[in-house]
């Protein structure tokens, strides 16, 4: 697991607050959301419930854990002309992710933003508001997968392109290229596999509401089987 190219700012001052691993009050809505990984086809996507009150860089945790990404790059959110990101990156007139909640940017049903993730690559995401609800039977915080399709791209594969050539390289045993590509991905990778239960076991890991890399790091690098740095 290695760090992003940005520099960490540790949270300092009082001790940050803890997630309640409880249901969700009546005051507090329940956002059932769809994230989408733009120009994948079929499309790889998740579907979770997550507390209105959810600021964007507990999100960024949660669509992290989801999708199956490392944190290994910046990203950001965006709304309209507005960017929100993790104010350590110092990326230029983006606003604080976590000074701001979902409910702020997205208060209504079919409401949608974009998550990018990884400026090289540049995977964007479609995050569409699909229901608001005042309870859910499956929802405990800090957020529920109940659905989804598909494995996210490996990191750093060059982006759509770049990850369509090699899902074909992959299917071809002659290849030329077909030993490189299998020593770099390893023979666990399957772009069909998903399983919610796996992203569930490690979304109730994030016991913070707002985590930072080094807290976020460790519960990607457990999933994955890594040592942390």
């Amino acid at each position: 697991m290695t760090k992003p190219s940005a520099k960490v700012i540790p949270i300092s001052g009082k001790k940050p607050a803890k997630i309640r691993q409880k249901k969700a009050g009546k005051s507090t809505p329940i956002y059932q959301i769809k994230a989408t990984l733009c120009g994948t086809d079929p499309p790889v996507w998740r579907k979770l419930l997550i507390s209105g009150d959810t600021n964007l860089g507990l999100l960024h945790g949660i669509l992290q854990i989801s999708m199956g990404w490392q944190n290994c790059h910046l990203h950001q959110f965006i709304v309209g002309r507005t960017c929100y990101a993790d104010p350590a990156a110092e990326l230029d007139d983006a606003k604080n992710e976590f000074n701001t909640l979902i409910s702020d940017i997205a208060p209504a049903e079919k409401d949608t933003f974009m998550y990018v993730y990884d400026f090289g690559d540049s995977w964007e995401h479609v995050i569409q508001v699909e229901k608001i609800l005042t309870e859910h039977k499956d929802f405990t915080l800090p957020a529920v997968c109940i659905d989804g399709e598909r494995a996210c791209p490996p990191e750093d594969c060059g982006s759509i392109p770049g990850y369509y050539d090699l899902c074909k390289i992959m299917q071809d045993p002659d290849h030329e290229r077909y030993d490189e590509m299998l020593e770099w991905l390893g023979d666990e990778y399957d772009p069909e596999q998903f399983d919610a239960g796996v992203v569930n076991k490690y979304l109730v890991k994030i016991k913070l509401k707002k985590p930072n890399w080094q807290q976020l790091g460790k519960i990607l690098a457990e999933r994955d089987g890594a040592e942390f740095e």
